[in-house]
């Protein structure tokens, strides 16, 4: 299978550690879920996608670890899902145009609360032609600090991808 260069490049700034706790955000078929898995030893991927299909899909392409408990599907959008305050090491999403066509307050409300201390959100997109990277960046670089991270803005081709810490110190042992 080809891997699209915008996922193994967005796993690539997300840089799990073996044992992270990660996020995705709108999974679709679970391509990324498998190249997160491939770097967590002790680590699990919580995946939501709004799509049945797409888990359905995500689901057999990440059977075994599923069945080992080290990948986890919800059908869901970003704005129903609900998990405990520092649940996830970092989250990913990858062209998910919630962050940037509209107000996205709620949802980042809860990826601060969902996130442990040093925690790593990363907003990935890769515009049809590259010419909108520098509009996305702008826009979501801002709702990101306004909701309390540091942020960085990564540019690649037409790759872009904001990058938010939220303070405080990673778990004992991490990176």
């Amino acid at each position: 299978m080809d891997i699209p260069k915008r996922l193994t490049w967005a796993v690539g700034l997300l840089g799990p550690a073996p044992g992270d706790r990660v996020l995705e955000i709108g999974c679709g078929r679970g391509v990324a879920v498998a190249l997160l898995c491939a770097r967590l030893t002790t680590g699990t991927v919580t995946a939501v996608d709004r799509s049945a299909t797409a888990v359905e899909g995500a689901r057999r392409r990440n059977r075994e670890a599923v069945e080992t408990g080290r990948a986890a599907f919800q059908v869901r959008s970003l704005a129903d899902a609900d998990f405990a305050a520092g649940s996830f090491d970092r989250v990913l999403a990858v062209n998910v145009n919630l962050f940037w066509t509209g107000s996205a307050d709620a949802e980042l409300t809860a990826l601060r609360r969902w996130l442990a201390p040093g925690g790593l959100l990363c907003l990935c997109w890769e515009p049809p032609d590259g010419s909108r990277a520098g509009e996305i960046a702008g826009k979501v670089g801002r709702a990101v600090a306004a909701h309390g991270f540091e942020t960085t803005t990564v540019r690649d081709g037409v790759l872009v991808a904001v990058l938010g810490v939220l303070p405080g110190k990673r778990r004992a042992g991490e990176p």
